[in-house]
């Protein structure tokens, strides 16, 4: 293990850590969950955001991508989603006679908030020939009125399978947009939506813990801005973050994306230094929305199984649609996903 204070200069604190929780209280937690989860049948998903205790007790950690393909798989009467309601309800679509619970119910997305259905409903009535490209960031209404779903770690296969002859509309996130825009040539409409988290970083706060750490790469998620992206030297999912970091000969990397990412990629390369990215306003950026769920709470949502996600049979089946053409596109070889 390297100590970060071999590379840090002398007199800057080390950078902060959300503080694990005491040993004996944890240890007794996790194992009440994992014996819960025995008598439940049930199946714990994580996103990489969640707290480490959550990473810790999950069966799954991973991003939007990989958990959707979890939870489309799963033989487990229960799943327990710790993430943000959207991903929940994609775990619901996919299983609709399956019990779905999340830790906290207020657990929610800039993204999603920022495109609400009847919104998107209107704008698509004003092209016939919109060909609608989802970001999985959205509600189950918007997946519903959508022709198909991506993620960060697919978006650019996504749209070069795309009809060539349809005007490609792409929501929510105007910076993955564009991003995919920059990957493919493919000229598409951009809802004005974004991460309130990834905005978070500038070109000039960026630009300052590169000359800080000339000798570390930059790794940064594609929900950034343009200008930061432009300093990155890796732009990829979280998951593909996992690969990056564990093959680069870098002994320190720099991240841009949401904190809680750091626990993994440690627990992955336990022998590097992940120094996380800094904003204008404080050296370590985490979603609110992430952060609500709590082992407490983890704990609760099994014992109750409450909240429980439910939705409208006719928006799952609908919204079923486009995420299934996602999963089978992510799975056909490159060459057979363009341009179809």
């Amino acid at each position: 293990m390297i100590d970060l204070t071999e590379i840090q200069p002398p007199g800057v604190d080390r950078f902060p850590v959300r503080q694990p929780m005491p040993p004996a209280q944890f240890d007794a937690l996790s194992r009440d969950i994992l014996a819960l989860k025995q008598q439940l049948n049930a199946v714990i998903l994580a996103h990489n955001y969640q707290v480490p205790e959550i990473q810790d007790v999950a069966d799954f950690v991973g991003d939007s991508l990989g958990l959707s393909q979890q939870a489309a798989k799963t033989s487990a009467k229960v799943i327990v989603f710790c993430g943000v309601h959207f991903m929940a309800e994609t775990a619901k679509i996919l299983n609709p006679n399956k019990v779905v619970v999340l830790p906290d119910r207020d657990a929610g997305c800039s993204l999603e908030a920022s495109c609400p259905a009847d919104k998107l409903k209107a704008f698509q009535a004003t092209n016939p020939k919109f060909y609608t490209v989802a970001y999985i960031n959205c509600s189950a209404e918007v997946k519903a009125l959508s022709d198909v779903i991506c993620t960060s770690g697919n978006a650019v296969k996504i749209v070069k399978a795309a009809p060539p002859d349809r005007d490609l509309l792409f929501v929510p996130d105007e910076n993955l947009g564009s991003w995919v825009m920059e990957q493919t040539g493919r000229p598409m409409n951009l809802w004005r939506g974004n991460c309130y988290v990834h905005v978070e970083w500038t070109h000039a706060s960026i630009s300052r813990i590169r000359q800080q750490y000339p000798d570390a790469p930059l790794v940064a998620h594609p929900e950034c801005t343009q200008a930061v992206r432009m300093l990155a030297d890796e732009i990829c999912s979280t998951e593909k973050m996992v690969t990056y970091c564990r093959q680069s000969p870098a002994r320190a990397i720099i991240i841009a994306t949401e904190a809680g990412m750091l626990h993994r990629l440690q627990k992955e390369s336990p022998e590097k230094v992940f120094i996380p990215a800094p904003t204008e306003n404080c050296r370590c950026n985490e979603c609110r929305f992430m952060k609500l769920n709590t082992l407490e709470k983890l704990y609760d949502c099994m014992f109750n199984l409450e909240p429980r996600v439910e939705l409208d049979p006719e928006i799952m089946r609908r919204a079923r649609l486009p995420i299934e053409r996602m999963l089978e596109i992510s799975a056909r070889p490159i060459e057979a996903a363009a341009g179809r």
